[in-house]
């Protein structure tokens, strides 16, 4: 069994800040390459974040970068995204998800190479 599920949503004021966290009931957090995805209502899922396996090597989609983190914490068995300076334009669900697949990390902004997925947490950015 693999569970991920997401917490830390909710409404924040743009320039703001929200950490989420993402608990992974896995083996090893260190066997799973890491993503973050969002949904805006109407829109198709969108890549945000991801971290390696095997180090702290990230890459992020361009409209957050300088503005995201996506970090991990192996004893909690957790990832995390930090977000600052928020927008009304970062508003959406945002899920997690874990990827076995060993691929160069711009790959990773593709969907189909996770196998896990959470139910995902609502940010909402008010203007």
């Amino acid at each position: 069994q693999v569970q991920l599920v997401e917490s830390g949503g909710g409404l924040v004021q743009a320039g703001g800040s929200l950490r989420l966290s993402c608990a992974a009931s896995l083996r090893t957090l260190a066997s799973y390459t890491m993503g973050w995805f969002r949904q805006a209502p109407g829109k198709e899922r969108e890549f945000v974040a991801v971290a390696s396996r095997s180090s702290e090597s990230t890459y992020y989609e361009d409209s957050v970068k300088g503005r995201f983190t996506i970090s991990r914490d192996n004893a909690k068995n957790t990832v995390y995204l930090q977000m600052n300076s928020l927008q009304s334009e970062d508003t959406a669900v945002y899920y997690c998800a874990a990827s076995t697949r060993m691929n160069p990390l711009p790959a990773f902004r593709g969907a189909g190479l996770y196998g896990y997925w959470g139910q995902g947490t609502q940010v909402t950015v008010s203007s």
